[in-house]
């Protein structure tokens, strides 16, 4: 039963979608207007102009509301307001339009419940990679309350969303707290050349073992907060399908670099496996193991810290796939280089950086857990579960 006054209506009829436009290599230029792809509605700033003479139905406006169709789940997919500059639109990304009796704040968390469900329902490969069409997002229901009611949501959920964001301030001040003290670490002794540079080839073995004994070790995937987690505990069911026959065995102390772009680490990040012995890991990453004599601890810290993240955006350039991988090769990967201090120097920097990545894990399981507490706030004010008090003059407005 919705409240009275609220009606189930579809996407289609709350607001109207307009898709960019399919920008080609032949398009692309130094100068003129930024083509703005998905990896940008992430925070990336790596940019092609177009310096033709665009449609203005491709123009997006400073806050203008957008949906990316095509994502990485949780990362990229879904709506974003843009904050960027005055650009045109590349394809897999829709321009949204509110209907009369629409209020555009309220659209965007609309859209955001609307994304939840769909990512929810998404399957095999699609557990991390999501692209539907246009018809699978207009569709969808959403109950639509009176315009004023509409108003008074969006503003209790931007209120959390301050706080939220809040809160991921403090964890990235634990990060680049966490960072300082490696570029502290590592300044002196790169300047007077005690440490020497590595490539992680020289010091690590690609893991590439698939094993058919192995289909019964579980999935896991790479939170770019958290590190390695279970797929059946980030989704609450098994999602990897088939492909999961392709998936790569990897062991405990074992690394994996996930390519894909995130707020935190814009060219991927690399974690280590802990508390499993095994698992079984997407083909796509990257995955390495540390020759004899090297210590895990100091590599996880340099990794964590995004040490690698000049070099790795050296090769990505503007090779972005539409969604959300970074088109950067194993052997390119292999190829970037870490400082190698002696065994005995790891050991030491790798426990005084501990003190530091507990910092950064509490400030991350803040944030984390305020995020589901405003997720399942925005379920139930956008179902009218929970109602939001109006004062006399909005109840009547």
């Amino acid at each position: 039963m919705l409240p009275e006054g609220w009606a189930q209506r579809t996407v289609a009829d709350i607001c109207e979608l307009r898709n960019g436009h399919g920008f080609g290599p032949d398009d692309w230029s130094d100068e003129g207007l930024p083509i703005i792809r998905i990896q940008n509605l992430n925070g990336g700033k790596n940019f092609d102009y177009f310096a033709g003479q665009p449609d203005p139905r491709w123009l997006v406006e400073p806050g203008q509301l957008l949906f990316a169709w095509a994502g990485t789940k949780g990362v990229s997919f879904g709506p974003a307001i843009w904050r960027g500059p005055v650009g045109v639109l590349n394809q897999h990304i829709f321009k949204v339009y509110p209907r009369d009796g629409i209020d555009a704040e309220w659209l965007y968390w609309a859209l955001r419940y609307v994304t939840d469900r769909i990512e929810s329902s998404a399957h095999g490969f699609k557990a991390t990679l999501v692209h539907v069409k246009k018809s699978d997002i207009d569709r969808q229901t959403v109950h639509v309350p009176p315009v004023a009611e509409q108003r008074r949501i969006a503003e209790v959920l931007a209120t959390w969303e301050d706080g939220i964001a809040a809160a991921e301030r403090l964890a990235s001040n634990a990060l680049s707290h966490h960072a300082a003290l490696i570029a502290e670490t590592l300044s002196s002794k790169a300047r007077d050349g005690r440490w020497p540079m590595h490539r992680i080839s020289d010091l690590a073995t690609r893991v590439q073992r698939r094993e058919s004994a192995d289909l019964d070790l579980p999935v896991l995937m790479i939170s770019s907060g958290t590190g390695f987690v279970r797929q059946d505990e980030k989704y609450s069911r098994f999602m990897a399908g088939k492909s999961v026959e392709s998936y790569i065995t990897l062991q405990e102390g074992e690394f994996a670099y996930n390519k894909g772009n995130s707020k935190r680490y814009e060219f991927g990040c690399v974690f280590p496996l802990k508390g499993l012995p095994k698992g079984l890991v997407p083909h796509v990453y990257v995955c390495f193991r540390l020759n004899e004599g090297h210590h895990p601890g100091f590599f996880e810290h340099l990794f964590a810290a995004d040490f690698l993240h000049d070099q790795l955006g050296a090769l990505v350039n503007t090779g972005v796939r539409n969604n959300g991988l970074l088109n950067i090769r194993p052997a390119d990967f292999m190829a970037c280089k870490v400082p190698v201090p002696p065994p005995d120097e790891q050991h030491a920097i790798a426990a005084r950086l501990d003190v530091a990545a507990e910092w950064v894990r509490r400030s991350d399981e803040y944030a984390a857990r305020i995020g589901e507490e405003k997720a399942a706030l925005l379920a139930e004010l956008l179902t009218g579960k929970r109602r939001v008090r109006l004062s006399s003059t909005e109840a009547v407005s």
